[in-house]
């Protein structure tokens, strides 16, 4: 008896459910999760940064990707101290003549200039329009979002109206369906069709691929001249009831879907 007395005596207590201990666990995270918070990237560029000896906690290289940090710990990337902030959604109908190169030192316009009084957080860009593209922009300082709806593997749908320079012949179309080579890479529309029964010069794409300006380049690859190129949907998202210049932040019901990739 006096063997299983102290057996039991040498267990560790259990947490009570209200105690500090069990409020600090709750409030403890994984360091690629905290980093993906910040803003900087994503949980799997995170992983990256940390595996790469790029971040410190409270003053010590960390190398362990199950590192658990807690939010008032000093982490930093480089000299840059991160922060776990408040993250921010926000849906952009982006104008013509803006970039989505937050960083471009030439810019004389970014779509940061048109969000400036949104939020204090620091928001980017999820993904590129060209400057000379419209329509659907996600900006968010959530980086584990970010890259989950950038990823090729997870195949996010993009939905384009394009205006052409010319009628759009049926073989073409096709052509797009099957795949055009674009540097050496067979790229293919999820689906295309008319845009306007009465006008062929205008046409509907749907393509998950995340290649630069690659709509463009597909028409331009078979002798077409891309006149105006608006992306109406994103990811589950539109632009419905949102004009040109102007944005909003999602709704929650649009963040968890975002977040479940329910769309």
């Amino acid at each position: 008896m006096e063997e299983r007395r102290n057996l039991r005596s040498s267990r560790p207590k259990r947490e009570k459910p209200g105690s500090r201990q069990a409020a600090d666990n709750k409030r403890e995270m994984r360091l690629n999760r905290f980093i993906a918070h910040s803003g900087i990237c994503s949980r799997r560029e995170a992983d990256e940064l940390i595996a790469r000896g790029l971040i410190t906690v409270n003053g010590k290289v960390v190398t362990d990707l199950g590192t658990k940090v807690m939010p008032d710990d000093d982490i930093r990337y480089g000299k840059k101290k991160l922060n776990s902030e408040k993250k921010v959604y926000i849906l952009l109908n982006k104008p013509k003549g803006y970039v989505t190169t937050v960083e471009d030192p030439h810019a004389d316009k970014t779509v940061l200039d048109l969000i400036k009084d949104a939020c204090p957080e620091r928001v980017y860009p999820v993904g590129r329009l060209d400057k000379a593209t419209t329509g659907v922009l996600l900006l968010t300082n959530d980086g584990d979002l970010t890259g989950r709806l950038t990823h090729p593997r997870y195949k996010r749908k993009k939905i384009y109206h394009v205006f052409l320079d010319k009628n759009v012949i049926w073989n073409d179309l096709e052509q797009i369906a099957g795949g055009v080579e674009i540097e050496g890479e067979i790229v293919a529309a999820d689906a295309i069709s008319y845009a306007d029964a009465e006008d062929k010069t205008q046409v509907g794409i749907e393509i998950h691929s995340g290649q630069n300006r690659i709509v463009r380049r597909i028409f331009e690859k078979l002798g077409y001249r891309v006149l105006k190129l608006d992306r109406v949907y994103f990811a589950g998202l539109t632009k419905k009831n949102l004009p040109r210049g102007k944005w909003r932040f999602l709704t929650d019901k649009e963040i968890s879907m975002l977040k479940r990739g329910i769309f």
